[in-house]
């Protein structure tokens, strides 16, 4: 190919262009023109198949040469006229060829071959078990175990009590508490995905039980006619109780606005979640341009149509600045819900803003009901990779920092943990819950069973199988009614896997299930319960002033400002946690 160049591209043109007058003057010399009564019968016996072939392939060969070397934006195209696009096309098919030709079933990424597989077997009610042992390598560093029971026990999934955490407490003012699923539907906004994913997922939530997360685009009617049960994640736009300021795109929080939605929605939003952060891109905001913006978009998120200006969703909070002021908020929002719980969204990162909140929780005596942990390995429809890539603690150390924060406060039995990011199997419920968490989210999960192949294209919306695009034409390949069966089946299965590894595990109850009961290794030849890889803490510790350094000068604001500036690197990251 580095032979190719502009001339030799001129001189096989040149070819091709003499072979071509050949053929078609050969053709056409085989043909009786002396009447024109025979022609029809003479042509009759003459192919013109390879000459109409080869003068279409020869034009086609010009046309795109010619638009090659007189374009500026591909210099590859410039340099290698015609068979330069080989490059455009192999790389337009790449992932196809190796998602189906190249990979392994454990080469996938986010989610490999195995693991989508097994979503998708559950999704159908087909047969997943695994025949022959298991395909992992035990003794590779990372290989994960549940320590089973000698006496194990046997947890039905009708149990509410063993499979179920209620999320509210009485002491924040929360009168109206919920009894959530231990794994539910996180945050998928309508405009992010279709009004076919999203009503699939929302009666998949009623048969099932569950609760389904609206993501931050407002209570859109495709989340209320389903009938599940819904948290409403309330953003930095304040989609659907919010006003916009004048001609400006910049909108605040509208108690009225507020109220009427959640009447509006008819007693279906059970929890109401602040999204401080997410995983994929902590610390970044968004814009819908105002040409995107359709009838449906409008209504959900409570803004003028037809829109004047690109709808915003900015990085930070308008409502409260600090720590104080969210608790108050919270307080607001509990009292204007009629008592619903209220919670917080957020992507861990800098420990000693986590501390301040925990301080003013205990300070005011109040707080969120639940904090949703989402790991930065959660995924987004779009995100700029340097901050998928590089923001933000993934999910097993920003759960276990909640936890110790939490725990370290004594607020631990007023405030639920669920945790998010990559949530796919029973055995990662199982680890989330060992970890601290009482309730898992999984996105992605669900998405794979409403059929989702991992095209990667979520956003170009050109998602082939209908759900992360607003497409008709590929929306219509999604059936809502067939693809809520296969959510309800995704969701009863994996919870009963879950349920069946902590029976083996000899408890009763999935919330029973600590960090010692689950090994890691950490070399070839040394393993770690997770309760020596994340140490607990005594609760109440940090109001004592007796908790792990790190953590005890995150606390301790003025202590933590002295300590990294003076001292940085005399204690390990992980004392950050423990």
């Amino acid at each position: 190919i580095e032979h190719w160049n502009r001339k030799l591209f001129r001189r096989v043109g040149y070819g091709l262009t003499g072979s071509t007058a050949f053929v078609a003057g050969f053709t056409l010399s085989s043909v009786d023109w002396t009447t024109i009564a025979t022609v029809s019968s003479s042509l009759s016996g003459v192919s013109l198949v390879p000459a109409a072939m080869l003068t279409a392939l020869t034009t086609v060969y010009w046309r795109v040469g010619k638009n090659d070397i007189e374009q500026k934006h591909h210099a590859v195209r410039r340099n290698f006229p015609f068979i330069g696009n080989l490059r455009y096309v192999m790389e337009t098919i790449r992932p196809e060829i190796r998602q189906y030709v190249v990979e392994s079933d454990f080469d996938g990424k986010p989610f490999d071959r195995m693991d989508r597989s097994r979503v998708y077997q559950r999704a159908k009610n087909v047969n997943d078990t695994l025949p022959f042992g298991t395909r992992k390598n035990l003794y590779q560093v990372g290989a994960e175990w549940a320590c089973h029971s000698m006496w194990p026990k046997v947890i039905p999934t009708d149990n509410d009590n063993a499979t179920r955490h209620t999320i509210g407490t009485k002491e924040y003012g929360t009168t109206q508490p919920y009894s959530s699923s231990v794994l539910n539907i996180s945050a998928m906004s309508y405009g992010a995905i279709s009004s076919n994913a999203i009503l699939a997922l929302n009666n998949g939530a009623r048969l099932g039980k569950f609760s389904h997360n609206t993501g931050e685009g407002g209570l859109s009617s495709f989340h209320q006619n389903g009938g599940g049960d819904l948290v409403w994640n309330i953003g930095t736009g304040y989609f659907g109780c919010g006003t916009t300021s004048g001609t400006s795109y910049h909108r605040t929080f509208d108690p009225y606005t507020f109220q009427e939605s959640i009447s509006e929605a008819e007693g279906k939003v059970k929890m109401v979640e602040i999204k401080l952060s997410q995983g994929a891109k902590p610390g970044h905001g968004g814009v819908l341009p105002r040409s995107k913006i359709t009838p449906d978009i409008a209504q959900a998120r409570k803004i003028e149509y037809p829109a004047q200006v690109d709808c915003h969703s900015p990085s930070a909070h308008s409502a409260f600045t600090n720590a104080y002021e969210l608790v108050e908020f919270i307080v607001q929002l509990r009292e204007l819900s009629g008592g619903l719980p209220i919670g917080i969204k957020m992507c861990m990162g800098q420990p000693k803003e986590f501390a301040v909140l925990c301080r003013a929780m205990h300070e005011l005596g109040n707080g969120p009901d639940f904090v949703t942990v989402d790991g930065a390995e959660g995924g987004t429809g779009a995100a700029p990779p340097e901050f998928s890539d590089s923001l933000g603690l993934p999910l097993e150390e920003g759960l276990v920092l909640a936890r110790n924060m939490l725990v370290g406060a004594n607020l631990r039995d007023k405030t639920s943990l669920i945790a998010s990011g990559r949530i796919l199997s029973g055995f990662s419920i199982v680890r989330a819950l060992a970890l601290g968490a009482n309730v898992t989210n999984s996105a992605r999960g669900f998405m794979l069973s409403l059929g989702c192949i991992q095209a990667l294209k979520c956003n170009t919306n050109r998602c082939p199988t209908g759900i992360a695009t607003q497409d008709e034409d590929l929306m219509f390949g999604l059936d809502p009614q067939e693809k809520t069966v296969r959510v309800y089946n995704y969701h009863l299965k994996t919870v009963q896997a879950a349920a069946e590894i902590v029976g083996s595990m000899g408890y009763e109850a999935l919330q029973d299930v600590t960090a010692c009961d689950i090994m890691r290794r950490i070399r070839t030849n040394q393993v770690r319960t997770l309760s020596e890889h994340f140490p607990e803490v005594h609760p109440g510790c940090l109001l004592d002033g007796k908790g792990p350094p790190r953590l005890q000068s995150a606390w301790n604001s003025e202590i933590f400002m002295a300590d990294t500036d003076n001292n940085p690197s005399t204690i390990e990251y992980g004392q950050w946690i423990y």
